[in-house]
C-alpha cells in the first residue's frame, strides 16, 4: 500500500501542558518527532540499525505556525508528508488537527515545516540518505 500522507493520534496529557492547562509550544515539537517517528517505523526503517552504521537524521530546521491552542485531554491528529527529498536531506510538512465535535470539520491548530538531515554521527557532517531509505521516501512522496 503506497500512502503519500501519514496520520498519527495524540492525546495531550496533564505533563505536555503549562499551568493553565495548554500545550506549551515546545511540545509541538515532540508531537510532530513523534509522528515522523511512527512514520518511519511503519516504513521499516530502523533507527537503531542507522545508529549502529554511524548515520543519523537531525533536525536541521522547524518553522512551526501557532495558530489555536491544544488543551488537556484534548484528542489531537497529526498529518505528515514528505515534500522534498535531496540527497541528504528531507522536508516534511505536518499539521496537527483537533476534531471539534460540534463541527463536521477538524480545526488546525498548528502547521510545521521540519527540514531533516542524513549525518554521520561521529563528524556529525552530511552525508547520503542510504539508497533503500531514499527510495522509500520518494515512494510515499
Amino acid at each position: 500500500m503506497t500512502t503519500t500522507e501519514f496520520t498519527w493520534p495524540i492525546r495531550v496529557y496533564y505533563e505536555d501542558t503549562d499551568a493553565g492547562g495548554v500545550v506549551y509550544y515546545a511540545n509541538y515539537l515532540r508531537y510532530f518527532e513523534r509522528a515522523r517517528t511512527e512514520w518511519l517505523n511503519q516504513m521499516k526503517i530502523d533507527q537503531v540499525d542507522l545508529l549502529e552504521q554511524d548515520v543519523a537524521f537531525v533536525v536541521t530546521k522547524a518553522e512551526i505556525d501557532y495558530l489555536k491552542p491544544a488543551r488537556l485531554n484534548d484528542e489531537l491528529m497529526i498529518y505528515s508528508k514528505i515534500k522534498n527529498v535531496r540527497a541528504a536531506s528531507v522536508e516534511f510538512e505536518q499539521e496537527l488537527f483537533m476534531q471539534n465535535k460540534n463541527l463536521d470539520k477538524p480545526i488546525m491548530l498548528n502547521k510545521a515545516n521540519i527540514k531533516v538531515a542524513c549525518l554521520r554521527l561521529k563528524t556529525f557532517s552530511p552525508c547520503r540518505i542510504p539508497k533503500t531509505i531514499k527510495e522509500e521516501f520518494l515512494r510515499v512522496s
